[in-house]
């Protein structure tokens, strides 16, 4: 504060100049990027009509949150009704390795040796290699999100305790984000009636979509490491679901399915950015083929989204 402010007898006078909250954003704020942000508002109502269509015509369960975290605009279907989450649950264990090794209680280069015995089926490419490999936990953590490698999650839950993901969570707000075990292993559920509902783990719409929205302030760790976790999450091989019918838009994101269940949550890097969190359950169709009508419906809800907000300007 400005010294002039620091006597008592102008304290007054100085809490009716300075602005406070919104008001002191746009008071620093650029009236170029004032003027961007509100160039980039959309026809919400017709794209929040065309998803409610999309999950009327859905053979399933279907729930939804969008959040434009730039401009405010906000609207979700089932938003705080509670879904199985798949492989879309890894995001809490990364967030909280990333706060373990912001504490110091981890390092990204430990070493983990890779044993027969932790070897999941799956997704994911570890199970294949030989007993005895010698990985970092970056390795294992860049394994788990771009390709959802279920032994390199079980690897990093032997040092991320299953309730410790929990008080993390529970700490940023989000109270029904939990997963249950290891993957393949429910014998190592710490919940197991939950393990039997929803399997690997549970959210909601809503508080998926708000753990995307920590990441993109940089207020799920800090700035650096949620910057850091960004970028592995920009890196997530899997486009078949909300990113199918998407090109030239980058979207950090993960993905979760299974049999009935197809899960994504993402962080549209448009002019301003969307945070979509689209979670299936109770899925009629249950196959494992491209077309999958989960993962078709998504594909046209995530370029509903795309096609609402102005997009950035090709470099």
């Amino acid at each position: 504060m400005n010294k002039r402010c620091s006597l008592p007898k102008v304290l007054t006078v100085c809490a009716l100049v300075l602005p406070v909250g919104a008001a002191a954003q746009n008071a620093v704020r650029p009236m170029a990027a004032q003027n961007a942000i509100r160039s980039s508002r959309a026809d919400t109502a017709a794209l929040h009509r065309t998803l409610d269509s999309l999950a009327k015509g859905f053979h399933g369960s279907l729930g939804y949150t969008v959040h434009n975290i730039d401009t405010g605009e906000r609207f979700s279907l089932r938003g705080d009704e509670t879904f199985p989450t798949a492989s879309l649950i890894k995001v809490s264990v990364l967030v909280t390795l990333f706060d373990m090794v912001e504490k110091g209680e981890i390092a990204l280069d430990d070493r983990i040796t890779l044993l027969k015995v932790d070897k999941v089926p799956g997704s994911g490419t570890l199970q294949f290699m030989h007993d005895g490999l010698a990985i970092t936990v970056r390795d294992a953590a860049w394994l788990m999100i771009t390709i959802s490698d279920n032994t390199a999650t079980n690897l990093l839950l032997d040092k991320v305790a299953i309730r410790k993901v929990w008080q993390k969570m529970e700490a940023l707000g989000l109270p029904h984000t939990k997963i249950h075990a290891k993957s393949f292993l429910r014998i190592t559920s710490v919940a197991p009636d939950s393990s039997v509902k929803y399997g690997l783990g549970v959210t909601t719409p809503n508080e998926m979509a708000r753990l995307f929205q920590l990441l993109a302030d940089g207020k799920a760790v800090n700035p650096r490491a949620d910057s850091t976790m960004l970028g592995i999450l920009a890196r997530n091989e899997d486009d078949e679901m909300m990113q199918r019918f998407v090109a030239g838009v980058s979207a950090p994101r993960k993905t979760g399915a299974n049999e009935d269940m197809r899960t994504e949550c993402a962080l549209f890097r448009l002019q301003t950015r969307v945070v979509a969190c689209v979670l299936t359950k109770e899925n009629v169709d249950k196959s494992w083929l491209v077309d999958n009508e989960a993962q078709v419906t998504m594909g046209r809800i995530g370029l509903a989204i795309v096609s609402t907000w102005p997009k950035r300007a090709t470099p």
